[in-house]
């Protein structure tokens, strides 16, 4: 293999596709099996594509090794850090994949693998393959194609600044007076979300009686959560150079009612006190008392007397067109003989 060729970056996260939703919703599982075929997909296009190197992070159910322990000629590089069994490994995982200049990261998770991933680099080219069960920002792209790719970009047969584009993001920053360690900025790729909810690592549905604002990135009738919630009443694309504000109430109070699907197979009535289109830039402050969900997951709480900035810029992970990197790969006779 030549030296040029970069690495890849490769997450896979264990519990994407396996939470609690799956017993309060309609959701649908994904197993261990099915990741590690997907791994498996991805190692194999990557290396058709002429790439052979990738920068890869250890989980309990040891899902890349079953994927690639088959595959001859791989040279895995595998991160070396303590294990936590949260997101955290995701994020160190991705700060070594950052310092080891892998070209292209593929991340096999759903909306919150993502987040994590783009925490610890926040213009991080990725390929988002959908397997989580909040799948607004990841792609419903073959393993396989995705793979060639990531092949592609890391041959420098096409880059990333030809065929990726900056995806929005909400960013946040928390001001709390009692709390003198600072100002404390977080992000979410599709949406944050302001409920009155007492329990900070629920996974359950949200009630629809504890919601009381939205700030999104996107919204879109064909998604499900609180983007397609966004999208029933004024869609915002991933190409608009805009965000969209919900501020919730009481159905019976509300000018707006609408019935949309908040988890996988589960509609609720949610009543809108105000729909509101954002610019860029644009700040949406939070009082709390409040608890702050960060695309689908409960995250943080807002103290009495703590405010949180919210914003919606367009500063994200970059996100690569496969159809362009296989297009331009065509053009460049890659798959001719």
């Amino acid at each position: 293999m030549a030296a040029s060729v970069a690495p890849i970056g490769l997450i896979v996260n264990p519990r994407a596709g396996t939470d609690v939703r799956r017993a309060v919703a309609a959701a649908a599982t994904v197993t261990v099996e099915v990741k590690a075929n997907a791994v498996r997909r991805v190692v194999l296009g990557a290396r058709e594509s002429g790439a052979n190197r990738f920068v890869v992070h250890r989980d309990p159910h040891d899902i890349v090794r079953r994927a690639t322990e088959t595959i001859r000629g791989l040279d895995l590089v595998w991160v070396d850090e303590p294990m936590r069994f949260s997101e955290e490994d995701t994020v160190s995982a991705v700060a070594a994949m950052r310092s080891m200049g892998c070209a292209v990261v593929v991340v096999l998770g759903g909306d919150g693998t993502n987040r994590a991933a783009a925490r610890a680099w926040s213009d991080l080219p990725v390929i988002p393959v959908s397997t989580g069960t909040n799948n607004a920002f990841p792609i419903f792209v073959e393993p396989t194609v995705a793979g060639s790719a990531a092949g592609h970009l890391a041959t420098g047969l096409c880059s990333p600044d030809d065929t990726a584009t900056s995806s929005k993001v909400v960013r946040l920053v928390v001001h709390d007076p009692d709390d003198p360690g600072g100002s404390h900025p977080d992000l979410a790729l599709v949406d944050v979300v302001a409920v009155d909810d007492p329990y900070v690592g629920s996974f359950e549905l949200f009630d629809p009686h504890t919601l009381r604002l939205a700030v999104l990135t996107r919204a879109d009738p064909v998604l499900v959560g609180f983007a397609g919630v966004g999208g029933f009443v004024d869609p915002v694309s991933v190409a608009d150079d805009a965000g969209l504000l919900l501020r919730f109430g009481p159905p019976v109070e509300c000018p707006t009612v609408v019935r949309a699907p908040t988890a996988p197979g589960h509609f609720d009535d949610l009543g809108l006190a105000e729909v509101r289109r954002l610019e860029l830039g644009e700040e949406v402050d939070v009082d709390g008392p409040v608890l702050l969900a960060f695309d689908g997951e409960r995250k943080r709480r807002l103290h009495a007397g703590a405010r949180a900035t919210l914003a919606v810029r367009r500063d994200g992970p970059r996100v690569v067109d496969v159809a362009a990197v296989m297009a331009g790969a065509v053009a460049h006779g890659a798959y001719r003989r």
